[in-house]
């Protein structure tokens, strides 16, 4: 169904409530959109729902149940609005978002469906899914300016790092850390400070009260923790061109980066297990 704005769709998503994981996918621009959605829709959600410009013309033979939404996803706490509208039209479900030319991965996802996964995680007594963004890039810049070729698709085997997460009066959060790596810790002098983490809580389940706040964390203090107190839990990777595509397009940066390519970074196989082998999301006591 194609809703007109973000209003339309909360009107509907209260009358209509569906049950199941959703996907969210903010569509920036025209890169790889179709195989970030057709990525997705192998995972099992139950629902996808894409928000772009509306002016926005969106590949053909799509998956039929997607929902879009013109919205302006550029505009500044575009992705809190859209959340956090969300939450409180579709409390108790699970949300996941992401970007196009991000894709989501979890331990064992080639076998297990999305909604197996949060089933656990459910059963674990956990409401969130802490992923990490894993920057995937192009080999040749030459061949490839734009940054993005899935079939050259490369990352940072090694080079990142946490640091633990302080309130306001400087104590340490309990189990709460930031992670800093990938292309993001690399050039990190072309990046905003605010974008340089690559920890992110990509699914949630809605509660009422629930909000996200302007620097994406959440207003529960639990929901921006990594694992349980008693065991570690599971967690997620999402592979995303979206920092090689803003240094390719930024041309301050542009025109100082002639290649993303440094000895630590490896092919990327396109399979949960090499995420899982380099210590890149965790499995938990998930089997």
């Amino acid at each position: 169904m194609h809703y007109r704005s973000l209003p339309a769709l909360i009107a509907d998503a209260k009358k209509t409530p569906r049950k199941g994981p959703v996907a969210l996918i903010l569509i920036e621009d025209g890169v790889e959109v179709a195989s970030t959605i057709a990525h997705h829709h192998k995972a099992g959600f139950a629902q996808i729902i894409l928000f772009c410009a509306k002016d926005m013309v969106l590949p053909e033979n799509l998956p039929d149940a997607l929902d879009r939404v013109d919205h302006d996803v550029s505009a500044q706490d575009a992705l809190q609005t859209i959340l956090n509208a969300i939450i409180r039209a579709r409390p108790d479900q699970w949300v996941y978002y992401c970007y196009n030319a991000e894709y989501l991965y979890y331990p064992f996802c080639e076998t297990r469906s999305v909604g197996e996964m949060l089933g656990f995680m459910t059963e674990e007594r956990r409401d969130t899914v802490m992923s990490y963004v894993i920057d995937l890039y192009a080999q040749d810049l030459k061949a490839h300016p734009s940054g993005v070729d899935r079939d050259t698709a490369y990352f940072d085997k090694s080079g990142y790092y946490a640091l633990a997460r302080h309130d306001a009066e400087g104590v340490p959060l309990d189990r709460q850390v930031d992670i800093f790596g990938g292309l993001r810790w690399r050039f990190e002098e072309h990046i905003p400070k605010l974008r340089q983490r690559t920890d992110r809580v990509s699914f949630f389940r809605a509660t009422a009260g629930l909000q996200m706040l302007p620097d994406r964390s959440f207003n529960n203090p639990e929901y921006n923790t990594f694992s349980c107190p008693w065991h570690n839990n599971l967690s997620a990777a999402i592979g995303s061109f979206r920092t090689a595509k803003a240094l390719r397009r930024n041309p301050g940066s542009r025109d100082v980066i002639q290649t993303f390519h440094w000895p630590q970074s490896e092919k990327f196989s396109w399979q949960s297990q090499q995420l899982l082998d380099l210590g890149l999301m965790e499995p938990g006591q998930w089997f």
